[in-house]
């Protein structure tokens, strides 16, 4: 749950610190006070849309903090989350810091336990900690896809889902490889006599790993053999023939042998030196062998030169074609020849393609029906419970209903003997319909027109669906919009009850749903050096009764009674006494 919140520079906000609790949290102020301003803080800190109008005036950014206790269940849905992105081991256990910063200039920065982190992941994690509704979410309850979503679920069928998606994303790649095969036959005998040139020209040039390397070096010896020659030759007399008068220099080294002979007679000491001198002639000798053979070995061939330089010109054409070395153009010829052997049995490939999807339209089929049978009896349960919330909510005669409906296709999925449209989500497409009064059929949610049932009926269904919702925070933005004093008890216990299960934070104006709060916060707006800042102070005691009261229209002795009558009616609703209808002397 959201434990504190503290914002900085935000709006008519100069700095607030809110310490909330598990319960009901209300909050409660004169209308542009700043109520909805901390919602929308809140909205910001989990992901929501940030702008640089939302900074103060006059300051450079904003700041909104958000810690967060997070419990055993909780931290199995956002262990994955923190852990792909490095962030699990991060503050302490049990506890989440969420932070967002708006900069001028349009430079946001977002943290989690003050690690920055990219605002996708910030508000990944967001909807898992804080569920916000408000009027503005209206608009998406009354969108076919959102309404699907949500009854999914209240029905608890994520695996059943994902098992589903599983197989249409797989349709979805088998059904592109066959358009792929089934492309123009033109290209594709084109394409097949490209790649037989090719390949035969690859072949043909009989192409061996290290032959590029060999070919330059040989290269390099034809080019220079008269040089070669001539340096060979000069190296070889000096190491063994010696030149004119000038001796060798294994004549040199047999002189030193023998005179070092003569010392080792002497001196035994020279003996092991002896021993080196003479392996120095025996290796002078070896190298003059060596430089004799190979001067002997140089070829003047520029028959051969001419040979080399054209396979090395031909390498090069290939190289230009299909790689940069030898071992690429070979992986080219690979490849082109797997690619030619799927065009060549591209029929045969096709007939096992279209098997295999076939075989994924029934699977389809089949987790589709099971998918529709759990939506069918959710849906009942959801209606049976949305209208018990509308009875409670003085719109007994309303009736509520989830109408789900298949398309047929002739290329869909195979269920119930027919084959119908599909998507990742299933065959099913949902419609909440609403009848608010006896008699009036009942018409799609979209199309209630008053502004008072609609509010009720939203409400009818958050209550339903957020009792089987995981998210711990639940936020209510006036959610009494267009809802009278007469209901607004109901309403207040109905958020109550349903605080037993979340933390619910409650932005309202009607004083018999801010009675049922078990921690309130009155917002007002204060004139403090020339600028207009919001202030958050929890009421008590007789300072509630004073707020509650001045709700009710007034500060006499009848409001501050009419106060008190309230909150003992919510006194014995919470024990569980019958409950007594409360004056509604002054309500609104």
């Amino acid at each position: 749950m959201l434990v504190e919140l503290h914002i900085r520079d935000f709006a008519i906000i100069d700095e607030v610190t809110l310490r909330l609790e598990p319960g009901l949290n209300v909050l409660t102020g004169e209308t542009g006070a700043g109520k909805s301003i901390l919602v929308d803080a809140v909205a910001v800190l989990v992901g929501g849309r940030a702008d640089v109008e939302m900074i103060r005036a006059g300051a450079e950014r904003a700041l909104i903090e958000g810690l967060f206790h997070v419990d055993e269940p909780l931290l199995v849905w956002l262990s994955p989350i923190l852990e792909s992105h490095g962030l699990l081991d991060e503050g302490p256990l049990g506890e989440l810091v969420l932070s967002r910063e708006i900069r001028q200039g349009g430079r946001h920065i977002a943290r989690v336990n003050g690690r920055l982190v990219p605002l996708h992941v910030l508000k990944e994690i967001g909807q898992i900690l804080v569920d916000i509704h408000g009027q503005t979410e209206h608009l998406s309850l009354l969108r076919a896809r959102e309404q699907l979503e949500l009854l999914d679920r209240y029905a608890g069928v994520g695996e059943l889902r994902a098992a589903l998606a599983e197989r249409v994303a797989r349709w979805r790649a088998v059904r592109r490889e066959i358009e792929r095969l089934r492309q123009d036959e033109r290209e594709k005998a084109r394409r097949v006599d490209l790649l037989r040139f090719q390949i035969e020209e690859i072949e043909a040039a009989r192409l061996r790993e290290g032959e590029e390397e060999a070919l330059l070096q040989e290269r390099n010896r034809l080019a220079n053999a008269e040089q070669l020659a001539h340096l060979a030759d000069a190296l070889y007399r000096a190491l063994y023939e010696g030149e004119d008068e000038a001796p060798s220099a294994l004549d040199r080294l047999s002189e030193g042998v023998r005179a070092m002979q003569a010392l080792a007679r002497i001196d035994p000491v020279f003996q092991s030196y002896l021993e080196t001198m003479e392996g120095l002639i025996a290796q002078v000798e070896d190298l003059a062998r060596m430089v004799r053979a190979y001067r002997e070995g140089i070829e003047f061939n520029p028959r051969r030169l001419a040979q080399v330089e054209e396979r090395l010109d031909l390498i090069r054409r290939l190289q230009r074609k299909y790689g940069d070395t030898i071992p690429e153009i070979l992986a080219y010829a690979e490849q082109a020849k797997r690619e030619l052997e799927t065009l060549l049995r591209a029929e045969e490939r096709l007939e096992e393609l279209e098997a295999t999807a076939e075989q994924l339209l029934r699977e389809i089929g089949e987790i589709g029906m099971r998918l529709s049978r759990q939506r069918r009896e959710a849906a009942e349960r959801l209606a049976r419970e949305v209208e018990a919330q509308l009875t409670d909510l003085r719109m007994a005669g309303a009736r509520f209903e989830v109408a789900l409906e298949r398309t047929p296709d002739e290329e869909g999925a195979y269920a119930d003997g027919a084959r119908w449209a599909f998507d990742a989500t299933g065959l099913d497409r949902a419609t909440f319909l609403i009848a608010p009064n006896i008699g009036e059929g009942l018409r799609p949610l979209a199309r209630i027109a008053s502004g008072g049932e609609t509010s009720r009926l939203m409400l009818a269904l958050k209550v339903a669906l957020a009792q089987a919702d995981p998210v711990p925070t639940l936020i209510f933005d006036e959610i009494d919009q267009g809802i009278g004093g007469r209901v607004g008890a109901v309403v207040g216990e109905k958020l109550w009850r349903l605080a037993r299960h979340h933390q619910v934070l409650c932005v309202t104006h009607l004083p018999q749903l801010a009675s049922f709060g078990d921690i309130h916060f009155k917002v007002e707006k204060r004139v403090i050096g020339e600028r207009t800042v919001a202030r958050v102070v929890r009421v008590e005691g007789e300072e509630r009764v004073a707020e509650l009261a001045q709700m009710l229209g007034g500060t006499g002795r009848a409001a501050v009674q009419s106060a008190r009558e309230i909150l003992d009616y919510v006194a014995r609703v919470k024990t569980g006494e019958t409950p007594r209808t409360p004056s509604r002397r002054r309500s609104t």
